[in-house]
């Protein structure tokens, strides 16, 4: 009797541990959505990610079914999760929002990432396909990323949600997490003690007027220069290597051979001046204030900047203009800074500096006493994007007093015209700009101008008819920063536009350390990642844009003047053809571009768009080429043997391989 009874309770036991097994594992197993997490984290092509609600903050809808749970966001889009090892499953709902369903853009690729794997990829949906299912198993896997690429199209109206989107889970939550974080790592050799000329092959100014150029050189100093083939109104300081003087009157092109020796050996080079109607034969480069000081630049540190760029070598590689951008004026009584407030014009007219820029002739004296050229800003409307005086009604009177300082290049910025514009039509959109051209033109002082409008009416279709030598050609890139590839894509759409002294201009260089008036070192450092930052100036390059850093020239560091000064890679942008380069291969991984050289030679950009390291791939056939060619690392400066028909380099996350080829 006790015997069945041990067995009895043995039995009511083991039947309880049993039940109780299902109700341990249903607690050890949690589900969270991935509404709940940290969206800072993620990326949205436009806009912020929002929880809950499309990217436009409308209900989350999907074929028109509504989702209580789910992110909204905009390609390109990137989510890092952080899952501990720890995830059993991925579950959610992908696909287009209605509230874009009848936009034809509108067209993504969802990828999902896993340890440095591809676990899924859709197909490209287009708005109104229906969404997909996504049901993944996450077993072991350490690291998920989400992404929702643009398709070829371009970015426009790509709203894509991940609708009720969740991950289940045991132990420690998921958590989204920041990229993986890379360290600064410099590819360039640094130039030799010997001397070598760097610069432009050719250079264009008009006649009869003041004529500035410091031959672009490295190498131990000091240095002798010579110039051979130089016109006679032009004189060559031998110890700076400043040319100055009064171009020739007449129309001409002079061939010059420039030569610097020093203790350790010499280099020539020839360079042809066109003295003609064209400026900015190859595309300009220097440095503008705007995303450093804003609105607290100074006279000093435009000094400051100046200096700096001939200490730092960065004029000894071809960069030449210091440009003031806007607050040097006085502001407007709603102006936030309240130490620059004050009259726009004297009783004559004449526009006024605020206190901070007590003598613009003597900023451009010293600017120009270092073989270097100065630029300044204004507007067409009355009163300039950040408040301050702009040339409305005084445009040949602000011409005047520019030219009367010394300054060399003119930015001329929408901003408040569109108050004084009638409508939105081309003749409105051009007007303040035919103005402005002929009155530049008609100067009497070499001064080239930008055209600040963000790409409106086309601008590239008409920017260099009315006297301008660059245009932008989009919005501040400062705002959206990390679409930098996005940019340069819809820029190379122009490419046919591009070419000596016409240049699509898709905005400034900033890199480096930014925003001087930030006090924490993390929030002013530059948020691309340094293959980011190597990726970023090869686009500006192959596309034959303007050079202008925007950074810190106060807190220039090895890195950042590394990838400002390669020289075999500003010889692609300052290739005398003039051709701007293109993607010739493009999809969600990966993109090829080239770059039609002056000497026959290829530019070849090789970009890994992926979130994982992978090995990129083009033929000759991609870039019509055949025969056999050899190859040149730019940004290491080293030879890589020969193709015959196909090349491939692994690259990192964002990363770059730029080249160039040779026929052999």
């Amino acid at each position: 009797m006790k015997s069945n009874q041990k067995n009895i309770t043995i039995a009511l036991c083991l039947i309880t541990f049993l039940t109780l097994i299902p109700l341990c594992f249903a607690d050890s197993q949690k589900t969270i959505d991935l509404s709940s997490m940290d969206l800072t984290k993620m990326t949205s092509g436009w806009a912020n990610p929002v929880a809950n609600k499309s990217v436009a903050n409308n209900p989350l809808t999907l074929a028109g079914k509504v989702y209580d749970s789910g992110i909204g966001t905009h390609a390109p889009s990137v989510m890092f999760i952080d899952l501990k090892g720890q995830a059993e499953r991925f579950t959610a709902i992908a696909g287009i929002d209605d509230e874009v369903k009848n936009a034809p853009q509108a067209s993504v690729i969802f990828q999902i990432i896993g340890d440095n794997k591809e676990l899924f990829k859709s197909e490209v949906i287009k708005a109104p396909d229906k969404p997909i299912e996504i049901n993944l198993c996450l077993k072991d896997i350490k690291t998920l990323i989400l992404v929702v690429h643009p398709d070829k199209d371009g970015k426009d109206f790509d709203h894509a949600d991940w609708a009720d989107a969740k991950i289940t889970y045991t132990g420690q939550t998921p958590q989204a997490v920041a990229p993986p974080k890379e360290e600064p790592f410099i590819l360039t050799p640094p130039p030799g003690p010997k001397p070598k000329i760097n610069g432009p092959l050719i250079y264009g100014a008009r006649p009869g007027h003041n004529f500035i150029y410091r031959i672009p050189t490295t190498g131990t100093r000091p240095i002798t220069f010579k110039a051979s083939g130089l016109p006679k109104t032009l004189t060559l300081d031998k110890n700076t290597g400043i040319i100055t003087g009064t171009t020739p009157k007449e129309t001409s092109e002079y061939n010059i051979t420039f030569n610097a020796q020093n203790n350790l050996g010499s280099a020539q080079k020839t360079f042809k001046l066109v003295v003609g109607d064209t400026l900015a034969l190859t595309p300009p480069m220097g440095w503008n204030h705007w995303y450093t000081h804003y609105n607290f630049i100074t006279d000093d540190l435009m000094r400051e900047a100046a200096k700096t760029m001939v200490d730092s070598g960065m004029a000894d590689f071809g960069y030449q203009y210091v440009n003031i951008d806007d607050c040097w004026m006085n502001a407007d009584d709603k102006h936030w800074d309240n130490a620059r407030k004050g009259p726009f014009r004297d009783e004559n007219g004449n526009i006024l500096c605020n206190k901070f820029f007590p003598d613009m002739y003597s900023l451009t004296e010293y600017i120009h006493s270092l073989g270097l050229k100065a630029g300044i800003y204004t507007s067409p409307g009355p009163l300039t994007c950040g408040s301050f005086a702009g040339a409305y009604q005084h445009e040949q009177q602000d011409v005047n007093q520019f030219a009367a300082w010394g300054f060399d290049f003119l930015k001329y910025d929408w901003c408040s015209y569109g108050q004084i514009a009638k409508d939105d039509s081309l003749e409105e959109m051009q007007k303040p700009y035919i103005l402005m051209g002929d009155i530049v033109k008609k100067a009497n002082r070499d001064i080239v101008l930008n055209l600040c409008q963000y790409g409106m009416g086309d601008v590239w279709k008409w920017g260099e008819k009315i006297g301008a030598q660059s245009w932008r050609t989009s919005g501040d890139l400062g705002f959206e920063l990390t679409q930098y590839h996005n940019v340069a894509r819809k820029n190379a759409e122009h490419k046919d536009y591009a070419h000596p002294g016409s240049w699509n201009d898709p905005d400034y260089l900033i890199i480096g350390k930014i925003e001087r008036r930030t006090k924490s070192p993390e929030e002013r450092q530059c948020p691309l990642t340094p293959n980011e930052q190597y990726s970023y100036m090869s686009l500006w390059c192959l596309m034959a844009s303007p050079l202008f850093f925007s950074g810190d020239m106060g807190a220039l560091d090895d890195f950042t003047v590394n990838i400002l000064c390669n020289a075999e890679v500003l010889e692609i942008d300052q290739d005398p053809l003039g051709k701007q380069g293109f993607p010739v291969v493009i999809n969600y991984e990966n993109e090829i571009w080239k770059k039609e050289l002056y000497d026959g030679s290829i530019a070849v950009g090789m970009f890994n768009c992926s979130e994982i390291a992978q090995e990129v791939t083009f033929n000759l056939k991609d870039l019509n080429l055949k025969g056999q060619y050899k190859v040149r690392d730019l940004w290491r400066q080293k030879d890589l043997g020969k193709i015959k028909d196909t090349f491939s380099e692994q690259i990192p996350r964002h990363g770059v391989i730029l080249l160039r080829l040779y026929k052999k």
